[in-house]
């Protein structure tokens, strides 16, 4: 007679569960690249300086600056649809233009560009690493890669921000030092009281700790490439694959990496075009890299951070999914 019904299977179910071994797979490979990528940059601290500049700086640029390399995936569903095949001119020019801007001011006024970049940092590494709606864990996680540097090791901290800002700097601004010890100080007395009345995850407070032993047993540089490249970035792009409107295109960790190559590649280029105006007059070409590199990075940052607010605006508010490798880390 007829068979034993099956259960009824939701549409796609076959599909989803067919992706979960290659979306682990694929999870614990990038966790495997991490942990190999943080002891490399680890046994680069025990190298002569210029060394461990070398590593952390090679380890921020092919490593972490292509999580902002994916803005153009962001950018291309807001502007296309208005726009058509412009919308890469409408993205790009405003995007290199405000870029250009942050460059020259740090040939102007070096030193309020150096606190508006790390104000900047500040706002940008919380948002992206707490998530909306936690602005306590915000304000802790923005503040530690920028305050307990200057307040571990202000020596070696003031080294690296003398060479970008190339102006002679015996020790830190009292600005950013006085910023970091109140950072420490409302860290102390505010997230106590918070964390009592919201118990906070394992996994957060595990990353807290780790960062904080890194930046106190690491050189400034190094601590901060560490961060950057294993948990800011990575953090980023598995935003975007995890979002299907931001970057309806990104659904993979390998897509992220392929559809970030070409504005990577033009970053790398724009780099070059500038080096021999930064190399002129510097006998030291790992300052220059630095010098470079940083500077660069806060170019990028400014519009970068400019269109994830409007992306955010643009966007409704995140599915809830019911596979958790689909649900947000932050």
């Amino acid at each position: 007679m007829g068979s034993a019904a099956r259960p009824f299977a939701p549409l796609g179910t076959g599909s989803v569960r067919a992706g979960r071994p290659l979306r682990i797979a694929g999870l614990r490979l990038a966790q495997l690249g991490a942990a190999l990528v943080a002891c490399g940059l680890i046994a680069s601290a025990l190298l002569p300086r210029e060394a461990s500049w070398l590593a952390a700086l090679a380890a921020v640029i092919v490593l972490g600056v292509p999580h902002g390399a994916l803005d153009g995936a962001v950018a291309a569903p807001l502007l296309r649809p208005r726009y058509g095949r412009l919308w890469f001119g409408v993205f790009a020019l405003p995007y290199l233009g405000l870029s250009a801007l942050v460059l020259l001011a740090w040939q102007v006024t070096p030193l309020p560009t150096l606190a508006g970049f790390l104000a900047l940092s500040v706002l940008h590494f919380g948002e992206e690493d707490a998530g909306p709606g936690r602005p306590v864990e915000a304000f802790l996680r923005g503040g530690l890669p920028i305050a307990l540097p200057a307040l571990l090791h202000p020596e070696a901290t003031a080294d690296i921000f003398a060479v970008v800002t190339r102006v002679p700097m015996a020790q830190l601004p009292a600005w950013w030092t006085a910023a970091a010890w109140l950072w420490l100080a409302l860290a102390a007395i505010v997230v106590p009281f918070r964390l009592a009345a919201h118990p906070p995850r394992r996994t957060m407070l595990a990353e807290l700790a780790g960062l904080a032993a890194a930046f106190w047993l690491l050189p400034p540089l190094t601590a901060f490439a560490l961060y950057f490249v294993t948990l800011h970035g990575p953090r980023h792009m598995r935003a975007l694959v995890r979002d299907p409107v931001r970057a309806p295109g990104i659904d993979t960790m390998g897509r992220a990496v392929l559809a970030a190559l070409p504005i990577f590649g033009l970053t790398l280029g724009l780099g070059a075009a500038l080096w021999p105006l930064y190399a002129s007059g510097s006998a030291d070409p790992t300052a220059t890299l630095l010098t470079l590199t940083l500077q660069m990075l806060s170019a990028l940052t400014v519009p970068h951070v400019l269109l994830d607010r409007i992306a955010s605006r643009h966007a409704p508010p995140p599915p809830t999914f019911a596979d958790p490798l689909h649900r947000p880390s932050r």
